[in-house]
């Protein structure tokens, strides 16, 4: 059996040296600038999606309604965070249905 030699190419264009090459990471599409603002409300959506299934946007909803005429902000702004983070449009009709609750979106 002989032996060939063949000469190394250039490196770029060979088709082995495009596979063994090391590929280039890219930041996620979704990356914002500061995630850490967001991480526990979405936690929280998502584990309250995890109860609820595709009812957890309106259990939030209710939950957030419970809390506003209960007088509670805190609660109130958490549950609306996360019928935010589940529907967007739900809590936005909750702003207009209860124009009062747009003062403590703030």
């Amino acid at each position: 059996m002989s032996i060939r030699f063949a000469a190394a190419g250039s490196g770029e264009c060979d088709a082995v040296a495009r596979v063994l090459r090391r590929p280039r990471l890219r930041a996620a599409a979704n990356d914002h600038d500061n995630p850490v603002d967001h991480d526990l409300m979405l936690q929280s959506a998502v584990q309250h999606f995890s109860r609820h299934g595709v009812s957890a946007a309106e259990r939030a909803r209710d939950h957030a309604l419970r809390a506003f005429f209960q007088g509670n902000r805190e609660q109130y702004r958490h549950w609306l965070g996360v019928c935010r983070k589940l529907d967007r449009q739900m809590s936005h009709r909750l702003a207009i249905v209860h124009p009062e609750t747009a003062e403590w979106n703030a």
